[in-house]
């Protein structure tokens, strides 16, 4: 039973841990790997994945309080969040980029957002790159009308997000000898690291060009943690240019591993894991005998 003011967050029944399967799949196993797949998109329909390890902790934080957070106009943090708010009665708030956005019809996922309930207000994208500055925060959260809410990062990634992640790593913990996953803001591969065993390590595949992800997920254990936890690495050559950009080698791809498997694969983050899986495999990345878990922190989702 929770606390007044804080969302019973049980009533959602997610389902924890999640599925691990195993895929048989000849790229692998020719070369002595096997391949499990971390069903993480089947934690709960609405709150998919790495969204419930990060939300869950901060909506308990928030204790009934509005919940304000950021994105842009194709976040699928923001749809997240404005499902729990219409799943538990939170008010949410979104600050999204783009104050050019504020005269056109809204894109299927910011109109998804709007019909569950979440207050949008476009910010030009030079305050937006600012808004973690205490001033431009302030600024944009009285101008949203929102001094009282409870703020949660783009991406979602914070201290507690990074905890709740961590279990996500015990769930994993003796079950393989590398875990993938694909990153954003690298909260949950910080998380994810701290909660792996010893003798395992984990791999993040950064969705974004840039090169900035490792002082980030160093930044957030050490919010998180105090200090660096856990063996981990990122490869950085499988973003395809830029965030939610596809292409027709990558589309290809990710079409093919669904009619192999029967899993479907989300085109932001998990096309570009599993494809970085393959060529690593392929180039001898992962010893004869390994076990590779690739986490799937998303879905497709229909317009």
């Amino acid at each position: 039973m929770s606390s007044p003011g804080v969302p019973d967050l049980t009533t959602l029944r997610p389902r924890l841990p999640s599925p691990l399967q195993e895929v048989e799949d000849e790229r692998f196993t020719r070369r002595g790997v096997r391949l499990l797949l971390k069903r993480d998109d089947l934690i709960h329909p609405d709150l998919v994945g790495n969204k419930w390890r990060k939300l869950a902790p901060n909506l308990t934080a928030a204790a009934g309080r509005p919940i304000l957070t950021f994105g842009g106009a194709y976040s699928n943090h923001l749809r997240a969040t404005a499902a729990a708010g219409r799943l538990l009665g939170l008010p949410t708030i979104g600050l999204v980029r783009g104050q050019e956005l504020a005269d056109r019809p809204l894109n299927p996922s910011l109109a998804r957002c709007s019909a569950d309930g979440m207050r949008l207000h476009f910010v030009d994208r030079s305050a937006y790159r600012r808004k973690t500055e205490p001033k431009t925060l302030s600024a944009l959260l009285a101008a949203a009308g929102a001094t009282d809410a409870y703020v949660v990062p783009e991406g979602g990634s914070n201290s507690l997000a990074v905890q709740g992640c961590r279990a996500l790593g015990e769930e994993l913990s003796g079950r393989a000898d590398v875990v993938a996953i694909a990153c954003g803001t690298g909260g949950t591969l910080a998380g994810l690291a701290a909660g792996l065993s010893p003798d395992q390590r984990a791999l993040g595949v950064p969705v974004l060009r840039g090169g900035f992800l490792t002082a980030d997920i160093r930044a957030l254990q050490h919010q998180a943690f105090g200090g660096p936890r856990g063996d981990w690495q990122l490869d950085d050559r499988f973003h395809f240019g830029r965030y939610a950009r596809t292409t027709p080698e990558l589309e290809a791809f990710a079409e093919d591993f669904e009619e192999r498997h029967g899993v479907p694969v989300e085109r932001v983050y998990v096309a570009k894991l599993l494809y970085g899986l393959v060529v690593l495999t392929d180039e001898g990345a992962f010893p004869r005998g390994s076990t590779v878990a690739a986490v799937v922190t998303g879905t497709r989702q229909e317009a």
